[in-house]
């Protein structure tokens, strides 16, 4: 009679497991990836953390860690090291101060047309005066660097590789994408012929870069030789330095931009694009009414994805200019890794904390201002 009354009572609890766990199957099951994932990310962030408040020195028989609060961040901001990532600052010419007033300007009018046009809450506007701030700090700092006696630091650069490397990969990727996207003969055989740089390593990107670019025993060194420049080498000049980096970043990843756009630009709805040939439409009306719509989501997407591997970029400045001349083309990456080398590991820590900061804020703001509406305008 007992055995019985105890095997009713687990009949009840055993469905009731049952059922709970038929119910949350997926988190279950996707659990202990979470808690890998989250303890591999997790655990660097917190040692990272303790590192920049830290100081590290060698001692006799292993190392010692002294805290040291706001220092390593201080040192870089306004000590020694504020030359290596701010840079220096030069004297503001006439136009300089309207561009940065012209910044001021914008970012006023984006405030009031937030008051005006929508409903203004706590949170969007404290992360608007988040990125306003960041956006007006980093164009001053991007201005009084690039005047007259200044010198970009690696903050800057870092920018100039993610702004206008993204830009002009997304431009070339575009229109790569709409030519191959056109019924146009061996069409298939470039679209394989762009997609080749992916899948090369950076390392051998820039090698590979690096050897073209040498002006004595390259392969264009005939040229150079030719026109009488060989005596002339891009690696001494600061922009022709950044312009080489910028070349090697962008012919690896054009093609990112260029496959993903061109599947995008192949499931547009065809309907809509022969009913507009056929009322007479020209190429730019399509593009303008019907293709950038239909693919604009997939677009801002993919260059929040760029934007967010664009400031990790470290391979192409290491390797072919090793950061120089000077500090020209170090990324706050390179700057991190050596400020490591060096054994400042809390200095190296402080940079990529700045780094996470502000690629985070960029990150986020561009995800809210730009994939977010791109989103909405598609449903």
């Amino acid at each position: 009679m007992t055995a019985s009354a105890d095997s009713a009572q687990a009949a009840p609890q055993a469905t009731g497991w049952a059922e709970w766990l038929d119910r949350h199957c997926g988190p279950v099951m996707v659990l202990p990836a979470v808690i890998v994932i989250l303890c591999f990310a997790l655990f660097p962030l917190i040692i990272s953390a303790y590192l920049a408040l830290s100081r590290f020195a060698l001692a006799q028989g292993g190392f010692t860690l002294r805290f040291v609060g706001l220092a390593n961040f201080r040192k870089l901001i306004t000590g020694s090291q504020q030359y290596h990532l701010l840079g220096t600052f030069g004297s503001l010419s006439v136009f300089q101060w309207l561009l940065l007033a012209l910044v001021a300007g914008l970012l006023v009018h984006g405030f009031w047309r937030h008051f005006t046009r929508g409903r203004p809450t706590i949170l969007g506007v404290v992360g608007r005066l988040i990125t306003a701030s960041m956006v007006m700090g980093l164009a001053t700092l991007a201005i009084a660097t690039s005047a007259t006696g200044g010198v970009p630091g690696t903050v800057v650069n870092t920018l100039l590789y993610v702004v206008v490397g993204v830009a002009v990969q997304f431009a070339l990727g575009l229109s790569l994408a709409l030519l191959c996207g056109q019924p146009i003969r061996g069409r298939n055989f470039f679209r394989v012929l762009f997609f080749i740089p992916l899948m090369v390593t950076p390392v051998g990107i820039a090698y590979t870069f690096r050897m073209l670019a040498d002006m004595q025993k390259g392969p264009f060194a005939p040229i150079t030789q030719f026109l009488g420049i060989t005596e002339w080498s891009w690696a001494t000049e600061a922009w022709s330095a950044r312009l080489m980096v910028l070349v090697g970043d962008t012919w690896q990843w054009t093609p990112f931009m260029f496959i993903v756009l061109l599947a995008a630009i192949e499931n547009q709805p065809r309907d809509q694009v022969e009913a507009a040939r056929l009322d007479g439409a020209n190429g730019l009306q399509v593009f303008r009414d019907i293709t950038w719509p239909a693919i604009a989501p997939v677009a801002a997407t993919i260059v929040l994805i760029r934007l967010i591997e664009a400031f990790k970029i470290i391979d192409l400045p290491n390797v072919l200019t090793g950061g120089g001349p000077g500090l020209a083309t170090e990324s706050l990456t390179l700057h991190s890794f050596i400020a490591w080398r060096t054994q400042d590991l809390g200095g190296s820590a402080a940079v990529g904390y700045t780094l996470l900061f502000i690629s985070t804020v960029i990150c986020v703001s561009f995800f809210n201002f730009v994939v977010r509406p791109a989103r909405g305008s598609e449903t």
